[in-house]
């Protein structure tokens, strides 16, 4: 992690990476995806044309944005992976939100931490850093640093 973090200082010194732009694309994508899934539910619900011509629409601007952050640069399924990671990073904040609602803190909180360890991992993954490792047995995995990653960012 140390060798990530240096590498993203020495790209900040250069003025190269803005990873608030980042953050809010990606926060951005997860809502595309997530709009994706209700447009796919609301048809299959209602069996009504234009929720499939909006799942399109929404899809097509999922991946042009998609390409901004996600490069396909080795033959690994990172696209795929990505949109996993997003999509099931919104759906458990959006539990988290549901359980904290219900004054169930604890669970809310639970929910919350893998909600961000899932978003932290989309952000290792499209990082173009090879050189970060998460120990097994890390609590916290890569959230804890990607959350001093995002702490230092430039606005």
């Amino acid at each position: 992690m140390d060798n990530f973090i240096k590498k993203i200082n020495e790209v900040k010194k250069k003025n190269e990476l803005d990873i608030s732009i980042m953050e809010d694309l990606s926060i951005g994508l997860m809502n595309l995806v997530s709009l994706e899934e209700h447009c796919f539910l609301s048809y299959a619900k209602t069996k009504d044309e234009k929720f499939l011509r909006t799942l399109n629409t929404t899809r097509e601007l999922r991946k042009k944005l998609f390409a901004l952050i996600v490069k396909k640069d080795d033959e690994s399924e990172k696209w795929c992976m990505s949109k996993h990671f997003l999509g099931a990073s919104m759906r458990l904040y959006e539990v988290g939100n549901r359980l904290f609602h219900e004054r169930n803190e604890k669970e809310a909180k639970e929910m919350y931490n893998d909600a961000a360890e899932l978003y932290g991992l989309f952000l290792e993954l499209n990082s173009g850093s090879g050189n970060i490792k998460i120990k097994d047995n890390e609590k916290k995995g890569i959230f804890s640093s990607m959350k001093r990653l995002l702490e230092c960012c430039n606005e």
